[in-house]
């Protein structure tokens, strides 16, 4: 059994952050400071687990002891990749485009464990349909988020009422961190998170 360590999250995202809270998993917050690829072309599978690993690679660089966990999401929409919106005409453009459809969330995750040899990734997918969106309900939401730190530009915890007509399960994948399966899986590996002094 390999002793607790402090786990690590690679990400500024509040989301994540709260979503580990709610799971009873401690941790500390270490932003990587990485150019992440968002290439809309690039295939969203690998472009999630390439830029989770490269967040949690460059976090595991300052925090060898550590448990890192990198994450990134991002929305497909057929072929096409929804990252963050430049500004609120393209938010509007997307959420357009999203209306009365089905499109694909996917999150990719890297833990890393340098003292146990860890390195693993595994990108995770859920389905999203949207309601038909009227011009009032696409304002009337953005008037509720902040659409510009969000693939896709939406955030199913805000407003879902307004926009989604159903989802997967479990709604952590879409939200930006499958945290059922992180908790799992550092049970699994014997790396429950301790807790800082």
């Amino acid at each position: 059994m390999v002793p607790p360590a402090e786990l690590v999250l690679a990400s500024a995202s509040p989301r994540r952050t709260e979503l580990l809270r709610e799971a009873g998993l401690p941790h500390r917050v270490v932003v990587a400071g990485v150019t992440e690829r968002e290439d809309p072309a690039s295939d969203p599978r690998e472009m999630v687990l390439h830029n989770a690993r490269l967040k949690a690679r460059s976090v595991a660089e300052r925090e060898p002891d550590a448990v890192v966990l990198g994450a990134d999401t991002t929305v497909a929409l057929g072929d096409r990749v929804l990252n963050k919106p430049a500004d609120l005409a393209e938010a509007r453009a997307m959420l357009r485009m999203l209306s009365g459809r089905e499109h694909t969330v996917h999150t990719g995750i890297c833990l890393i464990h340098r003292p146990s040899g860890l390195d693993e990734s595994r990108c995770v997918t859920a389905r999203v349909v949207f309601r038909k969106l009227t011009e009032d309900a696409i304002g009337r939401y953005l008037g509720l988020v902040n659409p510009l730190d969000k693939a896709g530009a939406y955030g199913i915890q805000q407003g879902k009422d307004l926009i989604i007509e159903r989802h997967d399960e479990p709604i952590s994948v879409i939200m930006g961190l499958p945290v059922e399966l992180v908790s799992a899986r550092l049970a699994e590996l014997g790396l429950s998170p301790a807790v800082r002094d």
